[in-house]
């Protein structure tokens, strides 16, 4: 029930945030200025990600408290569904309004639940390579295995329209939290804005600064 309570209160912030983001162009966005083809970045995952503060402050100093992911991003190959500061930001003000309401002191990211933040930071990193090209030749998607403990997640692509052509235009993708289900109604799903930036060792596609961060679990698992 205290789940399910939690869920319902994220969609209506998610709801609320929406209406702010909706009214800014996409000229006013980071995120938009990527094409769908394969961008090179000559450095890892990790020197990409510092390469870009204002976008990924929050996801390096969750990164900077574990070491082995750290790692993974420098020297495995992997894909990483970067989430960006506005994830982490909502997540964080949502839990923590919670708190206030229950009497309780504050809780951010240094000091978050270690065990807690590490497995769901987890989910943002599949083992391997995967491009856009990996989904495409799929219509309902591909399950896909997060880096530790082998926990499934699931991706698929979709492909706009442009130009009279159905399915001619950009590729995004949906990522989704399948919390061991297979109906998608117990899913909770998130979509990308940036896809396909290859580094020496990893592919990162960018989520949409609408997400938060733990797949709506961030305030279930760290209210503690």
């Amino acid at each position: 029930m205290k789940k399910k309570l939690y869920k319902h209160s994220l969609l209506l912030l998610v709801a609320v945030t929406g209406i702010y983001f909706s009214a800014c162009k996409k000229s006013d966005s980071p995120y938009y200025d990527y094409t769908n083809t394969i961008q090179t970045f000559k450095g890892s995952a990790m020197d990409y990600l510092k390469s870009k503060p204002n976008t990924f402050d929050s996801l390096l100093l969750v990164l900077d408290r574990f070491p082995a992911l750290k790692d993974s991003l420098t020297n495995q190959k992997v894909t990483l569904f970067a989430p960006v500061n506005e994830n982490f930001a909502a997540s964080v003000k949502y839990l923590n309004q919670v708190r206030k309401a229950g009497g309780r002191a504050p809780v951010y990211l240094k000091t978050a639940d270690p065990v807690e933040l590490e497995f769901m930071l987890s989910k943002y990193i599949v083992r391997g390579n995967l491009t856009t090209g990996t989904y495409a030749s799929t219509v309902d998607g591909i399950s896909v295995t997060a880096i530790d403990g082998g926990y499934p997640m699931h991706v698929k692509a979709i492909q706009a329209d442009a130009s009279g052509f159905v399915g001619g235009g950009a590729t995004t993708l949906e990522y989704s939290d399948m919390f061991g289900s297979t109906i998608k109604l117990n899913w909770i799903t998130t979509t990308t804005n940036a896809v396909n930036i290859k580094t020496n060792n990893a592919i990162i596609n960018i989520l949409t600064p609408l997400h938060n961060f733990g797949f709506d679990e961030f305030t279930y698992r760290l209210d503690q």
